[in-house]
């Protein structure tokens, strides 16, 4: 992907989102660059302004090589949340979602005790059944001679 990313922002000679908003001549060895294409300037000005470019470049250079596309996922989803909820980000959504599974456990678990109820029940009925056949049979037997 990145070749592909490079080979197109060299064949139309644009600058990379980063450069663009940093006012910098963007180079082939930008680092950014493959990450921040210049179609979509509004990712790398929401990580810009929650981290600092500076500091988008430091984390990158200290990601091994086959996670930097996921570090700067992660980046752009915690600037985007971060900007949208300046006091909690990520660990906002997080809380959410940790309250949506509490309550889905508690249905779970009322739903389980639902079934051994519905279980319970069914088992009382065919012993029920089972007892009034038993007696059925045995008056059958002894009672119609």
């Amino acid at each position: 992907m990145e070749q592909k990313v490079v080979m197109v922002r060299a064949r139309l000679d644009l600058p990379c989102a980063a450069c663009r908003t940093l006012h910098r001549k963007c180079d082939h060895g930008c680092l950014l660059a493959p990450y921040f294409p210049a179609d979509e300037p509004d990712k790398f000005a929401s990580v810009h302004k929650v981290f600092g470019a500076s500091n988008v470049v430091k984390m990158l250079q200290v990601v091994k090589e086959g996670m930097k596309e996921d570090a700067i996922k992660s980046m752009v989803y915690e600037a985007h949340a971060r900007l949208q909820d300046p006091v909690y980000g990520c660990a906002g959504i997080v809380l959410c979602l940790q309250r949506c599974v509490e309550e889905l456990q508690g249905q779970l678990r009322a739903v389980q005790e639902q079934v051994l109820e519905a279980q319970l029940q069914r088992d009382q009925l065919a012993s029920a059944v089972m007892g009034a056949t038993e007696v059925d049979a045995f008056l059958y037997a002894h009672c119609s001679k």
